[in-house]
């Protein structure tokens, strides 16, 4: 055994060819082909339903759009983003913590806005929670929790709501969208009928199970708490649209019903922020009651102050949090804090969201008035570039969007560089003033966050995900659908090309669209085609030398790992600090959290982030601390609880008392059975490592076994000798021993290897441990690391994730597999204390996948792993 003891199990060979299987390992980039193939298939709808339309009939009722309204649907925003907040006070009192009211209102308002503007608000806006909740002290388990009832309750909500409207009045929307009123009461019914169930079943908390997924629905109280929360909500932000709208014979009841069913469809579609989808769905059914350039007016508007200006006010917040006369203030430098952590989501959201408007902004008319004030002072070449060049911009803001959520210098300087010089072009090619009143917002929040973007690392080697480039796919599809909008009065040929003249505005909007189809096509082609630029090779002698000289500074005995030469490591920049790290399959999996200097450790979980994401594979830590959860939610991992660290107080330890009875018995039974105890230093090993080696050979041969790799050390003559070695010796011959791990620090001594001979007397094992730990607490060490019980700690509540509930299943009824139980009765006779682990994962990649490679990994393979 080990005092890192890790999780075994039996593994089948990977099943042949299936479909099921070829979805699986490709479902991101098909889903991103789908979610591409319906936003098509949308704005051919939109370009359908708006035949008769024309863009300056939209800008006319734009304008027209009075005051009074667009103050009302500020105040309805108001109330829908306050609701918004109380979906995480209520998800928070759900799994039973307390937070302080500003720095949850502060993440919850981020996250819905980055969710509302960007898109996937379970993933964007979750990675704004996990980002602010680790900070906050909640567990990732946890936070998935939260994520997962805010999410879920959303969905419930708005089905419940849209279904009770149909069932008021479906005679009124049937005409709408040309349904059977009597089909839209019953399959309002049948959705209320479900959700009536689900809360009766779940009256009590009760947990169900749907295939492989347990869920504990909430109790009554909360379920009707949420329920009234999201009714609120939906109404509050439907009413936005509604008081945009142009007077009309539809009633809000009704109104209330459509735009329920276009946020649903919205969602499900996977387009980010549900765009053209949202819109197609109102166009289609109010377009027969209201004129529809007016309802496109509305839509634009409505995008702005519900999607727009939210975000535009979570920057604002945090950048005041951010300047130097409000540090000093405990309140504000509590939110700072936080605010710091969240900045970078929602600068990536606005530059994202800038570089769209450069984009559409290409393809859309300068109005007539300022093309005549141009050209009595600027050349047409001047325009010309100037409204090509912003396109192009546009697409650099977008790229720079993903570099700032992962705190790049590079994409910072990119985004500030594009923003400034997109700021001048606007008013060279249109007298865009709210254009450049928006991008001086965004040079104003990246220069106040400066601080944040400190990670030095190329934009250009960060390979864009199947989502972004879907994403930018959607981004230049919008902009050909609004071309087509836009110029569908102007006959096509191909001398539009060759136009330029300050009237020419369709050529103009061709030649943007081109240039941008063009270096978006590019970008796609480098990051889907380019080599993997770093393969992991195994540390050599002068690499483990230095990793050594870092280990001996430190505190973490289990660093000592690094000895055996087994696995790669990557040093930081200063070379102060480094990841131990090996290859299984497709994952790059680090053991422990970073060895070093603590400054480093952020930097370097990027980089080996980033080196894995090079390389094509996931990126995985193995037994990480709490203390590194908030470094891997910035770099987008997802945290699962592995297990628990026992870990006992040297400086408590003391064989009196009656919780220590058994353990002095079993050290009385060993000393009167002849066994003797001493520990032999590095230098004494070689005259002693043959008879080492014969207890290790016998103890291999005895229990069937192989040696491990990776989380524990093998048998190998140079890492013995590098490290005390605990023995015990019957009648002068040496029947068991442990090497001992320990540092210069003198925090902390564990053991690696422990073998016995098949004759050793019955207890060596308790013997040897209260021995060694003696021997440490003599020598100074404070504490004693026993090392990881697997899947130990899980939760038990019914409010527990999915992950735990497996977890705390396998520990409970796996004993055919693995002695979980046992491992951890054994460690807690010493009295520990335990300390929760955990395995990070990048890119939303399955827990379950990396967790079989770490195992084969440590056990050489499947072979090693089936063997024992």
């Amino acid at each position: 055994m080990s005092g890192n003891d890790k999780l075994e199990v039996n593994s089948e060979p990977e099943e042949g060819f299936s479909f099921g299987a070829l979805f699986r390992r490709y479902r991101t980039p098909l889903t991103a082909l789908a979610t591409l193939l319906i936003f098509c298939l949308v704005g051919y709808a939109i370009m359908q339903l708006t035949d008769e339309v024309r863009y300056d009939d939209v800008v006319e009722a734009l304008a027209e759009t009075r005051p009074s309204s667009i103050l009302i649907a500020l105040f309805f925003t108001a109330l829908s983003f306050l609701a918004l907040v109380f979906y995480d006070l209520n998800a928070i009192d759900y799994i039973g913590k307390r937070l302080p009211f500003p720095h949850v209102a502060l993440t919850a308002f981020s996250a819905y806005a980055v969710g509302n503007t960007a898109g996937f608000g379970a993933l964007s806006g979750g990675a704004i929670r996990y980002r602010a909740y680790t900070r906050l002290g909640i567990a990732p388990e946890d936070i998935g929790r939260i994520i997962a009832f805010v999410t879920l309750s959303f969905g419930l909500g708005l089905a419940a709501v849209a279904a009770i409207a149909l069932l008021v009045i479906a005679d009124e929307i049937a005409p709408l969208i040309s349904v059977s009123s009597l089909w839209l009461r019953i399959i309002a019914a049948a959705i209320l009928a479900i959700l009536g169930s689900l809360m009766v079943i779940g009256r009590e908390g009760r947990v169900i199970e749907i295939g492989s997924i347990a869920l504990r629905l909430p109790d009554s109280r909360t379920w009707s708490r949420q329920f009234l929360v999201t009714a609120f909500d939906i109404a509050a932000s439907a009413s936005v649209l509604y008081v945009l709208l142009p007077q009309t014979a539809i009633g809000w009841p009704v109104f209330l019903a459509v735009y329920a069913i276009a946020v649903g469809l919205g969602v499900l579609s996977h387009v980010p922020a549900g765009l053209g989808v949202f819109e197609t769905v109102i166009i289609a059914s109010l377009g027969s009651a209201v004129n529809i350039d007016a309802v496109l007016g509305s839509l634009v508007l409505y995008r702005l102050i519900y999607h727009v200006l939210p975000l535009l006010i979570a920057i604002l917040a945090v950048s005041v949090t951010e300047l130097r006369r409000f540090v000093d203030h405990p309140a504000a430098s509590s939110v700072r804090r936080i605010g710091g952590r969240l900045m970078p989501q929602l600068l990536s959201a606005l530059a994202l969201l800038l570089g769209v408007m450069l984009i559409f902004s290409s393809v859309t008319p300068t109005p007539d008035q300022n093309l005549e004030f141009l050209s009595n002072y600027l050349p047409l070449p001047i325009v010309e570039g100037a409204h090509f060049l912003s396109s192009l911009l546009g697409l650099a803001l977008v790229v720079a969007a993903r570099g700032l959520g992962q705190r790049l210098d590079g994409a910072w300087w990119v985004a500030v560089f594009s923003a400034v010089a997109a700021l001048t072009l606007s008013l060279l090619k249109a007298i865009a003033l709210v254009e450049a009143a928006f991008l001086a917002f965004l040079v104003f929040g990246l220069f106040v966050s400066r601080r944040l973007f400190t990670r030095h690392a190329s934009l250009l080697n960060q390979a864009m995900t199947a989502s972004w480039l879907m994403a930018i796919a959607v981004i230049i599809g919008g902009a050909v659908v609004i071309l087509l909008f836009v110029y569908r009065d102007v006959e096509y040929s191909n001398e539009l090309w060759w136009q330029f003249e300050f009237a020419a505005e369709a050529p103009r909007g061709l030649r943007a669209v081109l240039g941008i189809s063009i270096i978006s096509s590019a970008i796609a082609i480098f990051s889907l085609l380019r080599p993997a630029t770093f393969k992991p090779e195994p540390a050599d002698e002068e690499a483990v030398r230095r990793a050594v000289e870092i280990v001996e500074k430190q505190d973490s005995a289990d660093a000592n790992l690094v000895r055996m030469g087994d696995k790669s490591i990557m040093f930081s920049e200063k070379g102060d600090a480094f990841i131990m790290y090996g290859r299984q399959g497709r994952s790059w999996i680090a053991l422990f959290d970073p060895i070093g200097d603590r400054h480093a450790v952020p930097e370097l979980v990027w980089r080996f982030v980033e080196a894995a994401r090079a390389a094509g594979c996931r990126a995985v830590f193995y037994q990480i601390s709490p203390a590194l959860l908030s470094h891997c939610a910035d770099a987008g991992l997802r945290a699962f609880k592995l297990g628990e660290l026992a870990v006992t107080d040297l400086r408590t330890f003391e064989m009196k008392g009656g919780k220590w009875a058994n353990l002095r018995q079993t050290a009385s039974r060993a000393q009167r059975d002849g066994l003797e105890f001493s520990v032999v230093e590095p230098v004494d090993i070689p005259g002693i490592i043959d008879d080492l080696s014969a207890v290790s050979n016998a103890w291999l041969e005895h229990h069937n076994a192989k040696e491990k790799g990776f989380s524990l050390g093998a048998f190998d003559p140079d890492y013995v000798k590098s490290q005390p070695v605990g023995i015990l010796k019957k009648d002068g011959r040496i029947v068991a021993f442990a090497n001992i791990l320990v540092t210069a620090a003198k925090e902390e001594g564990t053991i690696d290897l422990m073998r016995f001979s098949p004759d050793a007397p019955k207890g060596s094992m308790d013997f040897l441990f209260v021995q060694i730990m003696e021997y440490l607490r003599a020598q100074g060490f404070t504490h004693f690391n026993l090392g990881m019980a697997p899947l130990s700690g899980m939760s038990k509540r019914e409010v527990a994730p999915v992950w735990d509930r497996i977890g705390g299943t396998v520990f409970e009824h796996g004993e055919r597999f693995y002695n979980f139980k046992g491992l951890r009765a054994f460690k807690s006779k010493f009295h520990p204390h335990w300390q929760p682990r955990y395995l990070a994962v990048s890119g939303g990649g399955n827990p379950m996948i990396a967790l079989m490679d770490a195992t084969f990994l440590i056990g050489g393979g499947l072979k090693g792993v089936v063997r024992k």
